[in-house]
């Protein structure tokens, strides 16, 4: 079979993501179909979308929905309308099955399939789908392929991904280049799933919940893989790099071990942190530690029910700013039981931070399969109708949002390390600039005050 997959995510804020997951499906795949992969970031246009579909003809299409909507409700945009748009120019060109997949679509797979017109779906991890191929090849029924939906079926989510996941050699994407020329970044995973119990998060429903390690050494080869691709930075995508200490400094050694020179980031629980542990990481490369801190509250923190407190974060910043490393920290306003005395007490702590930069993100998007969600139903914030394609926010009824906005622009007055989402539209201009004079990775470190 000829089978085209398509990475629908055109998000470049605050910086565009290799489409890492189309690898992975790829490589499972093999070499029994011819695979082509298309990221939509290579279009200024549809023309050449359709020269590709016109001359190909391919017999399955994948789409790969990385993202539901931004998750910023201050910048919020969903993109649901511009998936159902690329389907009907898929239609209208060929005569190929439509499958749908990625994280986005795991999330909330039955009202994907009703707002699209595709034929198949792929719940959880896209090594499920040379299954489907193998269906479709035999003209066999579906009912007995976990994770697989078809328009009209049952919705019914299969357990994590049982076999090993590898992204094999890496592939000569025509593609490549938009992201070594945005930043130099590509990226690569050393486990998957998530322990932890954060209220409003998805990594456990989508990936499982416990880790499911790479080993080190076939870590620190796919990044050195990377780099003699023309990598100049390394971003990792796990849930949280540091959610097992061990495994994630072996990652680190065995970069060095593997020759890996260029700098590399990742997103980190801050956790109070084994001795030396950030001095070690930074002297094999790790530039970058991004923060899932989400509140300096203790009283927030454990209602997010975070593995962690005020005093771990402290600890966990001091030892990282020890190792000078460039750190940026996650917020949210509005969780549950937030107040105006639990917001003022999380903006006046960060104060003990130094040397940071703050990405605020007002309201939680609520999604199913999490805690959030079955408490915005008892709450009556959404009810069990609601279509959640359609950005919804969490907010706590004990805080009123245009003061907690106006607490927010008081204390971020005039400190330009502090942004409210990602950054939107003013931050992407000024990264594109910037790369564009040679700068690589995330260029937040820049605004550090």
């Amino acid at each position: 079979m000829k089978i085209l997959l398509i990475s629908t995510n055109t998000m470049t804020d605050p910086y565009p993501t290799y489409p890492i997951g189309l690898d992975y499906v790829a490589h499972a795949i093999g070499s029994r179909h011819r695979v082509q992969i298309v990221d939509m970031n290579e279009f200024a246009n549809d023309e050449a979308l359709v020269k590709i579909l016109v001359r190909e003809q391919p017999d399955l299409i994948g789409l790969s929905i990385r993202n539901i909507d931004t998750t910023d409700s201050t910048h919020v945009k969903g993109f649901a309308e511009s998936i159902a748009d690329l389907i009907h120019l898929i239609r209208n060109h060929t005569q190929a099955k439509v499958v749908l997949g990625g994280s986005g679509f795991t999330i909330l797979p039955g009202e994907w399939m009703q707002r699209l017109d595709a034929d198949f779906g792929v719940i959880g991890e896209g090594e499920r789908l040379p299954f489907l191929l193998e269906a479709l090849e035999k003209n066999d029924g579906l009912n007995h392929l976990p994770g697989i939906i078809k328009k009209g079926g049952p919705v019914i989510f299969p357990e994590p991904w049982p076999g090993a996941f590898h992204r094999g050699p890496f592939p000569n994407h025509l593609y490549t280049s938009f992201y070594l020329q945005r930043g130099g970044m590509l990226n690569l995973q050393t486990k998957r799933g998530c322990p932890f119990r954060c209220i409003y998060c998805t990594y456990p429903h989508i990936e499982g919940k416990t880790f499911r390690f790479v080993p080190p050494e076939e870590v620190a080869a796919t990044a050195r893989m990377l780099q003699d691709a023309g990598a100049r930075y390394l971003y990792i995508t796990d849930s949280t790099f540091n959610g097992d200490y061990d495994h994630s400094l072996a990652v680190a050694l065995a970069f060095q071990k593997a020759g890996v020179s260029v700098p590399w980031g990742a997103f980190f629980t801050p956790t109070n942190p084994p001795p030396d542990y950030y001095r070690r990481l930074a002297e094999t490369g790790l530039r970058h530690v991004e923060f899932g801190t989400e509140s300096l509250s203790d009283l927030m923190l454990a209602a997010y029910r975070k593995p962690f407190r005020r005093e771990d974060v402290q600890v966990a910043h001091q030892r990282a700013t020890e190792a000078g490393l460039d750190i940026a920290h996650y917020l949210m306003l509005g969780g549950p039981g937030e107040c105006e005395a639990t917001l003022r007490e999380s903006l006046n702590k960060t104060e003990d931070l130094n040397r940071a930069v703050y990405f605020v993100f007002s309201g939680i998007r609520i999604y199913p399969h999490t805690y959030l969600y079955d408490l915005a139903l008892r709450e009556g914030q959404i009810s069990p109708a609601t279509n959640l394609l359609d950005p919804t926010f969490y907010w706590s009824s004990a805080l009123d949002r245009q003061k907690a906005m106006d607490m927010l622009a008081d204390h971020t007055e005039g400190k330009i390390n502090w942004l409210v989402g990602s950054g939107a539209e003013k931050t992407a201009r000024i990264l594109a600039r910037m790369y564009a004079r040679g700068r690589v990775g995330p260029l937040w470190e820049y605004l550090i005050r």
